[in-house]
């Protein structure tokens, strides 16, 4: 009885000691909080490795968008631009912010300037389009320091905030099919699943899994290599394999090219022609370039609007094209930086206990510090990547998975073309699975409730459908606002919200 009552003794005394807090193992260490934050540097490397697989797309996307001919770029230029204006946000986000998440010029503005600035108005530039971007990044500077970006975010509703993961999940699922081939759009339905039909392997036009030279290589082949890899990543994450989706990425990359080679060996010409399509041209040829059409223009060549003018455009105009162009900007890399830092933050338990995110203040200034630099430098907004979620997903915790995305991205400047050797479908891989992780967040939404019902819907299935996060969130904020409105709850409304509310109508409306 009394060797029990020792037991017990000793038991409560251990219960009541305080837990030992593990001590980092080196400087590195203790700067990035990895032990403290429960991670460890093989995890945080992978993580690392596997954002920047996710996002490396975005400097062949930029390079070839900024490239067309009313833009003045070469495809070399526009690399360049993109791969500084990612190390600059990414190297912030690791020392500054010292979070795992990363940075690039962001999809939806470079369209935006690219095929509705300079292809629409006559006589806008480059140069003009880079000094909007630019005042876009000192108005977030301003609003950061001041805390009022961070007021902003605490005034959107919470059945928006529920929705936001959901809505980014869906919206990069649906950019990775697209990616892939596995949604094609084909018909009057505008987007169509991808037809797996073997009858149409062998048409008689030797299509072996109809490869398309155009496009790199289309078709049932990457459809079936980006479900295929979605699969072998999720059995791989319930198995526990550490880096399920960097491993996912290049198992799916290395099969792509296996089955590329048989059927280049099988003499089928759109294989031929894709593997003479790839070319180790010199990349020191794209810092040339960079340096004489891209860097600085935003201040040489930035406020000349002479050709809008002569163009037809008149100084009434002009001040219109500014305020509203400005207008834009500003919320959809608000928002979409805002939705993205929600997201990925909420995947990784990356919060405060009031639900926002950790260390919030420093990823906003890191955010608009990176699209000043990005301006200068020559690309378009530079804003949190919603693939970043990929790294955290992967288990980066910590400053040092961007940091060693950041590294990637050195690299990737140097080796350009080896950079673009990583097919689509194995990138769309880690997007489609990390929106299968998001969706998570449906489940806090009240949809006993038709109210909240509505403004969550209507947040997320806009971001998919109307590929934009931020108008999904600006719809959601604006059917909150009706529908407190009509249901006699006008008090549960904010001033802030209100004024975002009334901003995000204007937006849609004059814009």
């Amino acid at each position: 009885m009394a060797e029990e009552t020792q037991q017990t003794e000793e038991v409560a005394a251990n219960a009541q000691a305080p837990v030992e807090e593990k001590k980092p193992v080196n400087k590195v260490d203790a700067w990035f909080g990895i032990t403290k934050s429960g991670s460890n540097f093989k995890t945080e490397i992978v993580a690392g490795l596997t954002t920047f697989m996710a996002m490396v797309y975005i400097l062949m996307v930029n390079g070839a968008m900024f490239s067309e001919g009313w833009v003045g770029l070469s495809y070399g230029a526009a690399y360049i631009a993109t791969a500084i204006g990612a190390i600059v946000g990414t190297l912030l986000m690791a020392l500054y912010a010292k979070m795992p998440l990363a940075q690039a010029p962001g999809m939806g503005l470079n369209a935006f300037i690219v095929y509705t600035l300079l292809l629409n108005y006559s006589g806008l530039t480059f140069a003009n389009c880079m000094l909007f971007t630019l005042i876009d990044g000192v108005i977030f500077v301003l609003l950061t320091v001041t805390g009022l970006r961070q007021k902003i975010f605490e005034a959107i509703p919470a059945g928006v905030r529920h929705a936001i993961p959901v809505g980014i999940g869906l919206f990069i699922a649906f950019i990775g099919m697209q990616n892939a081939t596995v949604i094609v759009n084909e018909n009057s339905t505008l987007v169509t699943f991808a037809s797996f039909n073997i009858l149409n392997i062998f048409n008689g036009s030797n299509s072996f899994m109809t490869y398309t030279a155009a496009a790199g290589v289309g078709g049932m082949l990457p459809a079936f290599l980006a479900i295929f890899g979605v699969i072998a990543i999720a059995i791989m994450s319930k198995k526990g394999v550490k880096g399920a989706i960097l491993w996912g990425i290049l198992g799916t990359a290395v099969v792509f090219y296996i089955l590329a080679a048989i059927a280049y060996g099988c003499g089928v010409q759109g294989a031929v022609d894709y593997f003479a399509g790839i070319s180790l041209s010199n990349p020191f040829d794209a810092f040339g370039d960079w340096g004489t059409q891209s860097v600085g223009k935003v201040f040489t060549d930035g406020f000349n609007f002479d050709g809008y003018l002569a163009g037809g455009g008149t100084p009434g105009t002009l001040v219109v094209l500014i305020i509203t162009t400005a207008l834009s900007f500003c919320m959809i890399d608000m928002f979409d930086t805002i939705g993205t830092l929600y997201g990925a933050c909420s995947k990784g338990n990356l919060l405060e206990k009031d639900g926002t995110p950790i260390r919030m203040n420093q990823m906003m200034l890191s955010d608009a510090i990176a699209t000043c630099t990005g301006a200068i430098s020559g690309t378009n907004t530079v804003t949190t990547f919603v693939e970043s979620s990929s790294g955290v997903a992967a288990g980066g915790r910590t400053g040092l998975t961007s940091l060693v995305t950041a590294i990637c991205f050195i690299l990737a400047m140097f080796l350009s073309p080896i950079a673009q050797l990583i097919p689509e479908c194995a990138t769309a891989t880690a997007l489609i699975y990390v929106g299968v992780l998001m969706m998570t967040s449906v489940v806090k939404v009240d949809w006993e409730d038709p109210a909240d019902a509505i403004v969550a819907f209507l947040t997320f299935i806009v971001m998919a459908l109307g590929y934009s996060i931020s108008k999904g969130i600006g719809i959601g904020i604006i059917t909150f606002i009706i529908v407190k409105l009509f249901t006699g709850k006008v008090r549960e409304i904010s001033i802030p919200t209100w004024v975002i509310g009334a901003i995000f109508l204007a937006t849609f409306l004059l814009t």
